[in-house]
């Protein structure tokens, strides 16, 4: 499985705009810049291809649309570990 078919220019802003609506659903943005939104977004692409692949979804022919909606996923999922760390580290 090769979650990372698509090229680097495309990984950037797939990974940025999925990073900026999942910073929108998880009300982080106030606190995330552009490198910030296109870390998470790529970061999450991958846990999200993980995870789909894992469930038998082809992860690699979905297409751009496709790719996008698995980016936000996993960002969704890494914003929530994070936030859930946070406020474990502030009691």
């Amino acid at each position: 499985m090769n979650t990372l078919s698509l090229g680097w220019i495309a990984w950037i802003i797939i990974g940025g705009i999925a990073g900026w609506i999942a910073s929108k659903i998880k009300h982080t943005d106030e606190s995330m810049g552009i490198p910030a939104n296109i870390i998470v977004g790529i970061i999450g692409g991958l846990i999200g291809g993980f995870l789909l692949g894992a469930l038998g979804f082809d992860v690699q022919g979905g297409g751009i649309i496709f790719s996008l909606i698995t980016c936000i996923i996993g960002a969704v999922i890494l914003l929530t570990i994070v936030q859930f760390v946070q406020r474990k580290m502030k009691k």
